[in-house]
């Protein structure tokens, strides 16, 4: 992991108090590409860690001056701990190293949902919640992080290298967050580090592939509203969804505006009738890196932490032991 502790306080000088605290877009004409888009390439890691709910005990939606800086000296403080933290030494640990993660920057947005105003997810359908309780046998969905390692099931998705989701895959994680975007005549690439995945979205007009045909990242086709790209997609696998499970009728539309030379504004906002009472929007500030690398994410050919936790917890077993997981 590219842990780069030498320079946090310079990283937290370079964002400065008004530029963290941008929560919509603002007016800016950006520059165009050859054949006249709207430039929006480069790397955008996603390094803000924004809660996806807002806290029970924050009632605004903007934090204060006062409460970034606060936060930025404690992010600080902790990713410094965290770089000196012992290995986990237990037979059925899961996770990677403490000091793997890379460091988050504060942020005055206080959810990632802006839509509903009080930051709070739709409720799930009475059917959504009869599908996911019904999983594992009763127990509800694999975890990222699971209590018990009985089964391969007990992991979700993204613990058994599978998918981060859609449109998860764009936000915030513990480390390998960066997010390149490429253009060229009629297409628009995102290039997700985590989970490797890669985006190509036409953008000559074409109409979405047939329903039949479904991925984990869906379909997307786009176009431009003046300086926005705006994305549709749909046949997107139900275990895509976060916090529930995508149906025939999902539909993401995001929307991408650059709204400085290095800042650019995504929206997205998810509908889905059958799994949320009704749709919710979120949004997402990024920050342009180009000294940021990508490099490959291999999870399959590494992904250790699930066999070995699962084979620790077998052979504790056969001794008469615990197999309760340690963190």
């Amino acid at each position: 992991m590219r842990h780069r502790l030498t320079i946090v306080a310079a990283v937290f000088a370079a964002f400065s108090l008004s530029t963290v605290g941008q929560t919509s877009p603002k007016a800016y004409t950006p520059p165009k590409t050859p054949w006249g888009d709207p430039d929006l390439q480069g790397n955008w890691p996603a390094q803000f860690n924004i809660p996806r709910e807002r806290p029970a005990n924050v009632k605004e939606n903007v934090l204060s001056d006062e409460d970034v800086a606060q936060r930025q000296a404690q992010t600080a403080k902790q990713f410094r701990a965290r770089q000196d933290a012992p290995a986990n030494t237990g037979r059925v640990g899961i996770g990677p190293p403490s000091n793997f993660s890379e460091i988050a920057l504060p942020h005055k947005q206080t959810s990632l949902v802006v839509d509903p105003p009080d930051g709070k997810m739709p409720p799930l359908t009475p059917q959504a919640r009869a599908i996911l309780q019904a999983e594992r046998g009763g127990l509800g969905p694999g975890q990222h992080f699971p209590d018990k390692v009985d089964s391969w099931e007990d992991f979700d998705y993204y613990s058994r290298c599978i998918t981060r989701g859609f449109p998860s895959t764009m936000l915030y994680t513990l480390y390998d967050y960066g997010n390149e975007i490429v253009q060229a005549p009629g297409y628009v690439v995102i290039r997700s580090e985590m989970v490797h995945e890669t985006r190509v979205i036409p953008t000559d007009g074409r109409p979405h592939t047939g329903s039949a045909i479904k991925t984990y990242m869906g379909n997307s086709v786009g176009h431009w509203e003046g300086n926005t790209l705006v994305v549709e997609t749909v046949n997107i696998k139900p275990a895509s969804a976060a916090g529930g499970r995508y149906t025939d009728a999902a539909k993401v539309t995001e929307r991408f505006t650059r709204t400085a030379p290095d800042e650019l504004i995504w929206e997205g906002t998810i509908s889905d009738p059958n799994v949320w009472t009704k749709p919710f929007t979120l949004r997402y500030p990024f920050k342009l890196d180009n000294e940021y690398k990508i490099y490959e994410y291999a999870c399959h050919e590494g992904n250790y932490m699930m066999f070995d936790a699962l084979q620790g917890a077998r052979d504790l077993e056969k001794e008469g032991l615990a197999t309760k997981v340690e963190r």
